[in-house]
């Protein structure tokens, strides 16, 4: 059963604004290129997935897409992620695919065996869905047939992703994948994520750059007159 991933990228210059109090623009803009890198790079040597859809609201993230083989899809009119991979959804269906895999890209723990795990052994129809770590959004939608629900991702949208599969006669799935768990979108999700950064070692351009914001961080507290300073 061939398997396309449809991911979505926003333009990584105004990516993660609920970060702003403590990463300026430029190294949050840093920080989604380096986890959507990474996101893209897992999938592009996964022998699970026959090819990656991207959506692209930018230049820089459609450059990206294609640098690590993906087929990009212009998203003219941003309308938020339903809308985007509802456009990746739309592509794969005219190209033939049996069954999308819906990733965000700012999940760079994500691992080739996650992927494994996720779509063996097929069945259809399916829907799998991969809850966020605080169990209320979704991380990831596998969707067989890919028109089986309208993915409806936003708050809450693990809850309605349930009730959109049973609605549709799927009992869905749930697939506890602790890596693939770890979205960032908030301070206290950069947090986890650095906190368990061990879980990043197939996310080379992301550890790279956690660690060398730690070291910075180090740093200045160790600084004369830093935080760690003697008084």
């Amino acid at each position: 059963m061939r398997t396309a991933a449809i991911l979505p990228l926003k333009g990584f210059a105004h990516a993660k604004s609920r970060l702003a109090e403590g990463l300026p623009a430029a190294k949050r803009a840093q920080l989604a290129q380096a986890m959507a890198a990474d996101v893209l790079a897992t999938l592009e040597r996964s022998v699970a997935i026959a090819a990656v859809i991207a959506v692209c609201a930018d230049d820089d993230a459609r450059s990206l897409a294609a640098a690590h083989g993906a087929a990009v899809v212009a998203e003219r009119l941003p309308g938020g992620q339903s809308a985007a991979v509802a456009l990746g959804i739309a592509r794969a269906g005219q190209e033939g695919f049996e069954r999308v895999l819906c990733l965000p890209g700012d999940c760079p723990a994500l691992s080739a065996e996650d992927l494994h795990a996720l779509t063996a052994p097929p069945r259809s129809p399916a829907v799998t869905i991969v809850p966020d770590r605080h169990g209320t959004g979704t991380n990831a939608l596998l969707l067989t047939p890919v028109d089986v629900i309208a993915p409806s991702f936003g708050e809450g949208s693990f809850a309605r992703h349930l009730a959109l599969a049973r609605a549709a006669g799927v009992e869905p799935t749930i697939a506890a994948l602790p890596a693939l768990a770890l979205d960032v979108d908030t301070p206290s999700d950069l947090a986890e994520l650095t906190r368990k950064r061990a879980l990043l070692a197939p996310a080379s351009q992301t550890r790279q750059l956690l660690e060398g914001m730690l070291a910075v961080c180090a740093a200045a507290v160790l600084a004369p007159g830093g935080a760690g300073a003697g008084r």
